[in-house]
């Protein structure tokens, strides 16, 4: 099973996380486009609405985002979510996921995130990883991969 690539960001909570910090802990991390966007908001708020769900599995939520901290942090004031979203500003992190590239949107092509989610193992391996998300009934998926851990 392949690793979660290391790394070391700003989150949304003034920490800087490490994937060292959460050795020995399943996790759940997500990449979205933006703060505050439609899609962005809904899939947060779908976290949002199952964390307690995962937080009784003992698996934390981390949204990714090339947004900055403070965008995160009015992001999560306003839709009341209960988790670190981490700072991605280069989208460095996001390359080395292989979840930045090439998007379409209204004939254009650009750059940017890839929505995806990771399930990653306490050892750091990749449970499961789901890429090019489409956000309606993604969270339950991940709870029900989530149910198969414990």
């Amino acid at each position: 099973m392949a690793k979660l690539p290391a790394f070391s960001l700003p989150g949304s909570d003034g920490k800087t996380w490490s994937s060292q910090d959460l050795k020995g802990t399943a996790f759940i991390l997500y990449a979205y486009p933006k703060d505050a966007t439609p899609g962005c908001t809904t899939q947060a708020c779908d976290f949002r609405d199952a964390y307690l769900r995962l937080h009784k599995a003992g698996v934390p939520v981390f949204g990714l985002s090339p947004d900055s901290v403070a965008s995160h942090q009015r992001f999560i004031a306003k839709q009341e979510l209960p988790f670190v979203l981490l700072a991605d500003l280069e989208h460095a992190y996001a390359t080395k996921l292989a979840v930045w590239g090439d998007k379409q949107m209204y004939g254009k092509t650009f750059q940017g995130i890839i929505r995806s989610t990771f399930l990653v193992g306490a050892d750091g391996s990749i449970l499961r990883e789901w890429r090019k998300v489409k956000v309606t009934g993604h969270v339950d998926e991940v709870l029900a991969a989530v149910a198969e851990l414990v």
